[in-house]
């Protein structure tokens, strides 16, 4: 397993990063794969071959995770590598949400005019298989120093509408407790930064990861407020283990949300969809993003058309709560920023007239009648309620 590169010098820290793990306690090769049942021998030449090209990373909750669900390939797919990976189609590439060119200084994306990314680190606990930064982080990745940290750190503290700082890579909670609170502490000391931000697949994958040290680092070196947004795409990720390290997280005062990745063969199915909105929202994470996916190299076995993707969302309405249903978005390619398409319900028939379609698909016809139209008297003569406007 290679060592996570994370903004400090030396290898102790580069150990120290990894949360005690040593390269016995993550699979990261065909080989680990092959030795622990995950892949069959007439795989091994094509998963080798795909390692070569992008990172390989399973922990032992994974692989565990795996076993525990024979009958499902849902768990497997996100994790292992395919053929399928060898592959790609015309639009695909290294890049495909533009993060290069809003990159200022090293680390910072800036598209937003009021958020940034800083990218703390550039290795994760797990690599999944069709991540859109797949060709930026593990092994052979460009580290990030101590220089760096201080230049971007300088560039949020110069950018004072900088509101919101989000941490991503990589995974930030691969980082230990000590260096994720010295990333906290530095940026409780902006004044303008109100929102710090985490994006993390750690509580679903190596759930043991959040241990007490961890939970103090967050809740003593953090002076904003503190929102984890967890990567989960399946119900079945969420197990006994999970759940404890959810409730250390909502404990400690942390505000959780979710985001997910609308995946075929893994969870493109609305009642799949339904049962992981639910747990999830049970364990006081509400459900904030279904991500269509983004177009990644060697990625296009997971995606489906976009209308089969609002077609799915779509069969939600109405089956869950308002508070279980994330928005539906793409990240259009480029560097435009995301965008909702969730499905929508209304057709405009022209001069205020709408034909509305309710959750069980039944059209009702709706007639705008804003408060302008108003007046003392209608047409029989009779008090018309006024309206203020």
């Amino acid at each position: 397993m290679e060592p996570i590169t994370t903004g400090q010098d030396g290898q102790a820290e580069k150990a120290e990063a990894l949360g005690g793990h040593t390269d016995k306690t993550r699979l990261s090769s065909a080989h680990d794969l092959l030795r622990h049942g995950l892949i069959w021998d007439g795989d091994f030449a094509a998963v080798e071959e795909v390692g070569a090209q992008y990172a390989i990373g399973v922990t032992p909750h994974i692989a565990d995770l795996i076993r525990a669900n024979p009958q499902s390939d849902a768990i497997w797919k996100q994790y292992i590598p395919q053929e399928a990976e060898l592959f790609t189609t015309r639009f695909e590439n290294a890049d495909p949400i533009g993060d290069n060119t809003y990159t200022p200084v090293k680390g910072i994306v800036h598209r937003y005019p009021d958020r940034v990314l800083l990218k703390v680190v550039n290795g994760c606990a797990v690599y999944c298989r069709y991540c859109f930064r797949r060709d930026m982080i593990g092994p052979g990745s460009e580290p990030f120093d101590k220089q760096d940290r201080e230049a971007a750190l300088n560039y949020i503290r110069t950018h004072k509408q900088i509101w919101e700082v989000i941490l991503t890579g990589g995974d930030p909670f691969v980082l230990s407790p000590r260096q994720m609170g010295g990333w906290l502490e530095a940026l409780s000391a902006i004044d303008h930064v109100r929102i710090v931000r985490i994006h993390t697949r750690v509580p679903v994958a190596d759930p043991l990861r959040i241990t007490p040290d961890y939970i103090a680092a967050l809740q003593e070196k953090c002076k904003k407020s503190l929102y984890i947004v967890l990567h989960v795409n399946h119900p079945d990720e969420i197990n006994a283990p999970v759940a404890a390290a959810l409730a250390e997280l909502h404990k400690a005062g942390c505000t959780l949300l979710s985001q997910s990745v609308l995946l075929r063969g893994v969870n493109d199915h609305a009642g799949t969809l339904e049962r992981l909105f639910r747990a999830l929202l049970e364990h006081h994470v509400k459900p904030y993003y279904l991500h269509h996916p983004d177009l990644a190299k060697g990625t296009a076995h997971f995606r489906l058309p976009l209308k089969q993707g609002m077609a799915i969302y779509r069969a939600l309405l109405g089956r869950i709560s308002g508070l279980c249903q994330p928005s539906y978005v793409l990240d259009i390619p480029g560097g435009y920023g995301k965008t909702p398409i969730n499905a929508s319900y209304i057709e405009d028939l022209g001069g205020g007239h709408y034909r509305i379609e309710d959750y069980l698909g039944h059209k009702h016809d709706y007639i705008d009648d804003p408060g302008e139209n108003a007046t003392s008297e209608n047409a029989t003569g009779k008090n018309a309620i006024r309206v203020e406007t």
